[in-house]
């Protein structure tokens, strides 16, 4: 897949940076993600303006787009990571900026072929499913937001195989967000209702797709000749099909319980649509836990690239390790407030959406096991991307097998616990991968000191939580649960390694790119 460069221009990783590298990507990541997560104003908003039935519309049309969105990217937004951090590596930006020309303008293409598949499918399958004609004409106006998805993701792959994590916080972060939630303001006060945040999410997406690849060619703009040879479209494309593969499978098993569940909708005894608008807010609170991750992967999939040239697999295991850590230690704690104060948090929503509790605690559970291996997709993926696809295929076989039979007999519940297994086996497959691929099993150890803060922070909160009743139990056990975690890391110290990855990060002498 990759050619060597010549020995002049090879400028091999520095593995006494990796830590501090993922640590300052982190960091900035961090930043896109929190302006990102207005989004959740988004959301609230459609809740709040047009109701709890209005969301479960929104939510399964734009699961569907989600879904496709992966054919328009064809995995490049995912492939282009690698890539272009190995011929960084090596010194060979021309190459990179040849990667980005066939991947956008191939994922342009594929996007578009996508979105008129689709709409022509939700025009001849929704009347037959017996879905409303508003469900329908939503879904079919979303797709039109591919072309934008497709841009802004694969740009963005450019951008972080550069290490330049900036580039989501302006594109995304900022431009898609507030775009977002303007457009569906403004088609709201003109009237258009039902349609309001699906043109919302159109506007949005182009204008964040537009401004994330100008960022990545600006990267690129004073790139010398490639290096011979150079990547041609067969080999970025050959390198990219696995990860699209597995990645379509991905979103299908991330989003199968809301397609399943809104097919459900008045077929299921008790599940009506303003349940699955309850059930849908629930998705969305627990797929934050998944963002977790997105603080981390961004950074951690390139510095994995470029330790990948050596064969030296004792800094790769070590950078693994120290991610993992630090994923978890950022996750528990919403795990743990999320399992105490679910009803609490969902209540925002509005009156009636407290009820989703019960899913919100199976669906947190779910979503943070899958955002912690999944750390083990990336490092399998630049190495045996065949190998995902082929776990990810038997989980959606798993899932949709036990989602239909649960699904009828305890609807909302049962598509929880659907996803629930599904993430389960699913990691545990890339545990195996992982001592197939390389010989090493999980760093388990490096993961005692999060585990006992969780551990000592639950047994806290629980006090309370069971001693008073309602709301105020909730908020009362979920605060004291925040407030032991801290203390208990703060007893127990950060590691040497920890700290030394900070002074690094923060270092002025090594300031980030982009």
């Amino acid at each position: 897949m990759e050619h060597q460069a010549p020995a002049q221009n090879r400028q091999g990783p520095d593995p006494a940076h990796d830590g501090a590298d993922v640590a300052r990507g982190a960091a900035t990541n961090a930043l896109a993600l929190l302006a990102a997560n207005f989004r959740g104003v988004f959301t609230f908003l459609i809740a709040r303006l047009l109701g709890g039935a209005a969301l479960g519309s929104f939510s399964l049309a734009f699961a569907t787009t989600d879904l496709l969105s992966k054919l328009g990217t064809f995995g490049l937004d995912t492939a282009t990571v690698p890539l272009v951090a190995q011929r960084q590596a090596r010194g060979d930006t021309g190459s990179s900026r040849r990667i980005l020309r066939i991947a956008v303008v191939f994922g342009l293409l594929a996007s578009l072929a996508a979105a008129a598949a689709g709409i022509g499918l939700s025009r001849l399958l929704g009347p037959w499913l017996g879905q409303p004609a508003p469900l329908t004409q939503a879904t079919a106006l979303m797709l039109l937001a591919l072309p934008g998805i497709a841009l802004y993701r694969i740009s963005n792959g450019v951008s972080r195989g550069f290490r330049a994590m900036r580039h989501d916080f302006f594109s995304r972060g900022l431009t898609e967000t507030w775009v977002t939630i303007a457009g569906f303001l403004i088609a709201y006060a003109l009237g258009l209702r039902v349609l309001a945040p699906v043109l919302a999410v159109v506007v949005g997406t182009a204008a964040g797709g537009l401004l994330a690849f100008w960022l990545a060619h600006r990267l690129l703009a004073r790139a010398g000749p490639a290096a011979a040879p150079a990547p041609t479209a067969r080999e970025v494309l050959g390198f990219a099909a696995p990860i699209a593969g597995y990645s379509l499978l991905n979103i299908l098993i991330m989003r199968m319980d809301v397609l399943l569940l809104g097919l459900s909708v008045g077929r299921v005894p008790g599940l009506s649509l303003a349940g699955f608008g309850v059930f849908c807010a629930a998705v969305e609170v627990a797929g934050g836990l998944r963002k977790v991750r997105q603080i981390f992967d961004p950074i951690f999939a390139p510095v994995v690239a470029a330790r990948l040239i050596d064969q030296d697999p004792g800094p790769l295991r070590e950078i693994l390790a120290k991610v993992g850590r630090w994923v978890l230690a950022t996750q528990l704690p919403l795990v743990g407030a999320l399992a105490l104060a679910g009803g609490l948090v969902l209540s925002v929503f509005g009156p009636g959406f407290r009820d989703g509790a019960l899913v919100l605690l199976i669906l947190a559970l779910a979503h943070a096991a899958n955002a912690f291996v999944g750390l083990a997709e990336t490092v399998i993926m630049i190495r045996r991307p065949a190998l995902n696809l082929l776990n990810s295929a038997l989980t959606v076989v798993a899932q949709a097998t036990l989602s239909l039979l649960l699904i009828p007999h305890f609807g909302a519940i049962g598509a929880a616990l659907g996803t629930l297994f599904a993430y389960s086996l699913q990691g545990a497959l890339r545990f195996f991968e992982l001592r197939v691929v390389f010989g090493w099993s999980w760093p388990w150890r490096s993961l005692r000191t999060p585990a006992l803060a969780f551990g000592g922070a639950l047994a806290a909160g629980l006090g309370p939580r069971l001693a008073l009743s309602g709301l105020l139990g909730e908020a009362v056990g979920g605060i004291v649960f925040l407030g032991a975690y801290v203390l208990i890391w703060r007893a127990l110290g950060l590691s040497a390694e920890d700290r030394e990855a900070l002074r690094q990060a923060w270092s002025p002498k090594r300031a980030q790119k982009g």
